[in-house]
């Protein structure tokens, strides 16, 4: 019956062809023009989430298989027919030539183009469809000029942090907020994967051929992408690894709720960067180490001038006074821009504060010269504990002298753990450099809160914290209030908990507006918080 209908339809095609054809395209009602997608579920497997992440046209069903016990990502899109699919191909090509010429294409209207050219195509090839066949077309050109092609769905899902691609015919692999690891049912083949590295190198404004397989970029909409093409290098065929951008970055109170900081530790981070201590966020991969520096930079005081330095433009601050500086690689015959390029004129705006967003080599001399020289420095490094960083710093090819490590006030240590069988971010340690011990010439440092992982919690030493007795000199405090101004911000900061304050916007509106009128805030807070807050130093 499904052959009939085709063949129907294409001699309804080659009449209409003749005289053309009229569509009347209307707004998608699924009560009226039936369901794009339908989907009862794998065999075998027991649903434990659906969600859109494109309605009305594609879903995410999360199932579990328990014959292997693992959970499967199933990515749920419109079905095409052979005819429609062999239509899309020909879209494609005629679409592409007008998205070029056409004017409001860029301007935020690119949208609209696709669904008034795939009216006027089909018009044009006297080929008549009815809306739900119309609506799937579109979602098809619609991914793949504006979107990801059949990554789109994947790169919608904001449960996904990243994507890995391991080669032909292997299925992705997702990051999932909820499940971890987690296989996909999207697979390329040879062709197809080939074609789609090519093209994101090309959206990301870089070049990837066999002569130089391999690249990284950022995409259009700020996600970082490692990109391999061929087997030269990764035997397996082309392949790509892409960490998604996240378009609002989390608070300091997000960081608080899920656990990465404690309540007393944030404040305790508030008051340091107000009184420009400088500090490194280190830990492994995907710890969450540019997540936190982004977070706590949210309370650095307004109309400070801020710098940020970064290889991907990952930072994003709601302050007035920043200048944000990115790297950029010799493409063309354009001279490169690193690093190091970027910190040495950083220097000559004359920033207070300076972000720069992981140091591997030699800025990282130019960053602790900064710090030497009174600018306050947030930056991140790769390493697992606080006596691996100074090894960082003192070794090959960062080589920071040891009496220039002691201008660093405090560093934090990130890991990944696993806590009741869920994938956890924490703080493991938060310490000071105290300085060089003149009696064996090592670096000295101390902690001040450390995390128990059998007990999930932090224990903190905060009352010996030579950072808060420095400042509490540098202020002119007594000691009662020393513990009163750590005390008001850990109310703010629960205060904002409470209001669930989580857009990063609206977070800064509301430290900028402590540092303007604190008495203000306070008594709102005051009058407002539901819950005590623990103690400031204990």
């Amino acid at each position: 019956m499904r052959v009939v209908d085709e063949l129907g339809k294409h001699l309804r095609g080659t009449y209409e062809m003749l005289r053309g054809s009229s569509i009347d395209v209307e707004p998608y009602a699924p009560g009226r023009h039936g369901p794009l997608i339908t989907f009862d579920g794998l065999d075998g497997h027991r649903e434990v989430n659906r969600y859109w992440v494109d309605a009305p046209f594609a879903f995410i069903s999360v199932s579990y298989d328990p014959s292997a016990h693992e959970h499967h990502y199933h990515v749920v899109e419109p079905e095409l027919t052979e005819w429609e699919v062999t239509l899309l191909d020909n879209l494609v090509d005629d679409l592409r030539d007008t998205l070029i010429h056409r004017r409001e294409v860029g301007e935020g209207n690119t949208e609209a183009v696709i669904k008034s050219e795939l009216e006027t195509l089909l018009e044009e090839y006297g080929i008549v469809v009815d809306m739900r066949e119309f609506y799937n077309l579109f979602y098809y050109l619609d991914r793949r000029f504006r979107g990801y092609e059949r990554l789109d769905p994947i790169m919608r899902d904001p449960h996904v942090e990243d994507i890995s691609c391991d080669g032909y015919g292997r299925p992705l692999f997702v990051y999932h907020t909820e499940h971890a690891d987690i296989k996909t049912n999207v697979v390329f083949d040879r062709e197809e994967l080939d074609d789609f590295v090519v093209r994101l190198a090309q959206r990301s404004g870089r070049s990837i051929s066999i002569g130089e397989p391999i690249t990284n970029a950022m995409l259009p909409d700020g996600s970082r992408s490692e990109l391999a093409l061929g087997e030269e290098v990764t035997p397996h065929g082309s392949a790509f690894t892409i960490r998604k951008y996240s378009e609002e970055p989390m608070t300091p109170v997000t960081l608080v709720e899920k656990g990465t900081f404690s309540l007393r530790n944030m404040a305790y981070l508030w008051l340091a960067i107000e009184n420009n201590k400088s500090l490194i966020f280190a830990g492994g991969t995907a710890s969450g180490k540019t997540t936190s520096m982004n977070a706590v930079s949210m309370f650095i005081p307004p109309r400070s001038k801020v710098l940020t330095i970064e290889d991907t433009q990952e930072i994003r601050l709601h302050h007035e006074n920043w200048l944000s500086a990115v790297t950029r690689e010799n493409v063309g015959g354009d001279s490169s821009v690193d690093m190091y390029d970027l910190l040495r004129s950083a220097l000559r705006h004359r920033p207070e504060y300076i972000i720069v967003g992981e140091v591997r080599g030699e800025e990282a001399m130019t960053l602790f010269q900064a710090m030497n020289t009174g600018h306050t420095t947030y930056s991140t490094m790769h390493a697992d504990s606080i006596q691996t960083v100074i090894n960082r710093l003192e070794n090959d090819p960062i080589n920071v002298p040891r009496a220039m490590i002691q201008s660093l006030d405090v560093l934090t240590v990130q890991r990944i753990s696993h806590i009741a069988g869920e994938r956890v971010r924490r703080t493991r340690t938060v310490s000071e450099i105290i300085g060089v011990d003149q009696r064996s010439g090592d670096l000295d440092y101390q902690s001040v809160f450390d995390w128990e992982p059998s007990e999930d919690r932090f224990r903190d030493t905060i009352s010996q914290s030579h950072i808060l007795k420095e400042i509490q000199e540098e202020q002119g405090w007594s000691r009662a209030q020393l513990r009163s101004e750590l005390q008001n911000r850990m109310r703010v900061l629960r205060y904002a908990q409470e209001r669930q304050v989580r857009d990063y916007q609206a977070f800064t509106a509301l430290i900028n507006e402590y540092y303007t009128s604190p008495d203000a805030v306070l008594d709102r807070v005051e009058d407002d918080l539901d819950e005590s807050v623990p103690a400031a130093i204990e």
